[in-house]
């Protein structure tokens, strides 16, 4: 299954501190289910912000999980970008498709 990495921008304020702790368990629910692998948030940006990793079977299932978080609900996501992405090394490698470009084929 696909892993993608969604990045979220958040206002500052009153609204995200209501809402931040029904954000987690939504989130922690998404862990429970195999769909999030790791989330948390960025340091020093200007912007509340984080990184999701998320396995889906496609780009709208991804949309779809992130329209279901209470910081959609609550319009509180201001910037959003959310990418395919391949592991091919590392911790996560056994997510990957094991699929190198030829030119890496022989480390596998």
């Amino acid at each position: 299954m696909p892993i993608y990495i969604v990045r979220m921008e958040h206002p500052d304020g009153d609204l995200w501190n209501k809402h931040v702790l029904e954000h987690v368990l939504y989130l922690k629910g998404l862990i429970a289910q195999g769909r999030l692998l790791a989330s948390g948030p960025l340091k020093g940006t200007p912007l509340r912000a984080g990184f999701l990793i998320m396995r889906a079977e496609d780009r709208q299932e991804v949309e779809a999980m992130v329209e279901g978080d209470p910081f959609s609900r609550e319009d509180l996501i201001c910037g959003l970008g959310i990418e395919e992405w391949d592991p091919l090394f590392g911790m996560l490698a056994d997510q990957s498709s094991k699929q190198p470009p030829a030119e890496l084929a022989s480390l596998f």
